[in-house]
């Protein structure tokens, strides 16, 4: 039999020989090899596409995220860039009970998907500052004078104007929300002092503002809007969850039936000012709660999408923040001294030389307390455990298990799957004079309180003297830090019924090294809708954009696999195509034919050179 070789210019060794039987097999397989090789391919590219399309996507996905989530770390904290025309801004003044601040929020144009919220920051000036102004006293100080309000106004308004581009001022939503202290006025005096701001800022400023953009707000509005502003800096919001992170399933309201969702799981929020506490979370699960009590609200832009409806728990209880529990304390130390003392014919209290004993002052601390002519001499005993059992009746707890301070129903909380944030007091209560802000552990705290409560007031003096506590710690602090750790202790242990083993609570003053203050929540909750205007002027071009952007990059597995099957198809038509062309030159050619196969020759070689 002939053999056909194959052979190579340049190097020597590439030299091989087929013989004419072997040949036809390889180029011209049969109609059954031809399908079992089609299978063994197919099932190759089936393979690549579970293997890399998945988990190349999903890592895509993950690694994305954690890079823009960084990135928005970074730049969030460099200069504002005013000249550029698609960055669009809001102003929020949250008036106060001791005074008013205004914040200037910035936000690019939101990019046409309905699924993600407005991305907004705080404004940075050109040496990368906040741009925020505070001016004294509250706003419900003209509850006499409520025509000079406006007027009032006028200072934070203009410093707000000079930083926001004159062309966008139209466009600029202002919302001026009051607070705690214009609460407490008569309505008739707060709707004089809202109208007198209604009519006269449109006159002086261009910016977008209408009546219903500046309204006294109660404490449970202010309490959704602060967990709205931490969850959102947190990135809570941003449904696309990766491995590992928590996750809750939740209960959510649609249009036509309830569904659920397993979502990211959102932060809870503590918070004790002076005066008042405050305790806001997310309730997944459907039960009955009083309105009052809970908020139920959609953060998206589209109402009958269902992924950022959100209900919240939140309530406020004036009187137990930690000044106010200190007040009430020490009122009923005098009550109740002058009453015994009255009974038993003593004087325990009246002089300096037979003081009252009291177990929440640091030891050998000597305080007075109440007015000249009913003044109660204390000294400390420092016993933190003695101070708990004191404490606990200003709880006003009752014996229904989910009531918690004042009697006040708390839905039940999932203290294995759930993470809050402490903030105010219990952020001071554990790092200015503890050193241990963060995260939360109770049995080292409890030692460290116990501790700082016995130690001699004379020591404490010394350490503070000597720099050895936090720079904006001061004698207040040092003198009530016992009292008020104690009192943070049975609120939330005692109050919200948070297991002595409780891991997942922190005690933070900052979130990503920023105050997240409620009026980011308020400015996100109130032009929620916005994206709507932005996805239907970019419709067209957003979703070019977004074809685009997942062709090149979601589907390029894909479109290597269409690639792959047609390559592969084409490779099979041509060796049909062969096999056809052999079969045609088989019958062409018969025995007959072929002078040297007659003549019983070997065949001849055919060089063939590549």
């Amino acid at each position: 039999m002939g053999r056909i070789s194959f052979s190579c210019l340049f190097p020597a060794s590439w030299h091989f020989s087929l013989s004419s039987q072997v040949l036809p097999r390889l180029l011209f397989p049969s109609l059954r090899q031809l399908i079992f090789i089609s299978l063994v391919l197919c099932l190759i590219g089936l393979f690549y596409m579970l293997l890399i399309s998945g988990k190349g996507h999903t890592s895509w996905i993950r690694e994305e995220n954690n890079f823009h989530r960084h990135l928005a770390r970074v730049t969030d904290i460099d200069a504002t860039d005013t000249s550029n025309p698609n960055l669009n801004y809001g102003l929020v003044v949250d008036c106060g009970s001791s005074g008013s601040r205004i914040f200037v929020y910035c936000w690019p144009q939101h990019n046409g998907n309905p699924h993600e919220l407005l991305d907004i920051r705080q404004m940075r000036d050109h040496n990368r500052k906040p741009v925020v102004m505070k001016i004294k006293p509250g706003i419900s100080a003209l509850a006499k004078t409520p025509e000079k309000a406006s007027n009032y106004m006028f200072p934070l308004l203009s410093f707000a104007a000079q930083h926001i581009p004159k062309n966008k001022h139209q466009e600029t939503p202002l919302y001026i929300l009051c607070t705690a202290g214009m609460r407490i006025l008569p309505e008739s005096q707060q709707e004089a002092i809202l109208e007198d701001l209604r009519t006269d800022i449109p006159v002086h400023f261009n910016f977008l503002f209408s009546d219903s953009h500046v309204e006294v707000i109660s404490g449970k509005q202010e309490g959704v809007y602060a967990w709205i502003g931490i969850n959102f800096v947190l990135g809570r919001f941003n449904h696309v969850h990766n491995d590992g992170e928590a996750v809750v399933e939740v209960n959510v309201s649609g249009s036509d039936q309830q569904e659920m969702v397993v979502r990211k799981r959102t932060a809870g929020v503590l918070d004790m000012g002076g005066v008042s506490t405050q305790i806001a979370y997310e309730v997944p699960k459907t039960e009955e709660i009083a309105k009052n009590l809970l908020a139920e609200f959609n953060l998206g832009c589209d109402a009958h999408r269902t992924e950022h409806v959100y209900r919240v728990y939140v309530s406020t209880f004036l009187g137990f923040g930690g000044n106010a529990a200190r007040q009430r304390y020490e009122e009923n130390l005098i009550r109740n001294t002058a009453t015994r003392n009255k009974l038993l014919g003593q004087h325990v209290g009246e002089t300096a030389e037979s003081p009252l004993l009291d177990p929440c002052l640091p030891a050998d601390l000597q305080d007075d307390i109440g007015l000249s002519s009913q003044k109660l001499h204390l000294r400390g005993t420092g016993d933190f455990d003695q101070c708990r059992l004191i404490l606990q009746p200003y709880l006003n707890r009752t014996n229904d298990t989910q009531a918690s301070l004042n009697g006040i129903y708390q839905p039940a909380i999932d203290y294995v799957n759930s993470q809050f944030f402490g903030f105010s007091e219990f952020y001071y209560c554990t790092e200015d004079v503890l050193r241990m802000g963060g995260d939360y552990n109770s049995s080292k705290y409890t030692r460290a309180a116990k501790s700082y409560c016995a130690t001699q007031w004379k020591t404490l003096r010394e350490r503070f003297d000597s720099g050895l506590y936090a720079s904006h710690a001061d004698l207040h602090r040092l003198k009530y830090q016992c009292f008020k750790s104690a009192w943070m202790y049975e609120v939330l242990h005692s109050g919200f019924s948070f297991p002595s083993n409780y891991k997942n609570l922190k005690t933070a003053l900052l979130v990503y090294d920023k105050e997240v203050q409620w009026t980011l929540g308020a400015i996100l909750y109130r032009t929620r809708f916005l994206p709507l205007r932005d996805i239907q002027q970019e419709t067209l071009k957003g979703a070019h954009t977004h074809w685009r952007h997942s062709f090149s990059i979601v589907n390029n597995h894909y479109l290597f696999l269409a690639c792959f099957f047609i390559v592969l198809l084409s490779i099979m038509l041509y060796l049909m195509r062969l096999r056809r062309i052999h079969k045609h030159a088989a019958q062409r050619y018969t025995p007959s034919s072929v002078p040297w196969l007659e003549a019983g020759l070997g065949s001849p070689t055919l060089p063939v050179n590549l």
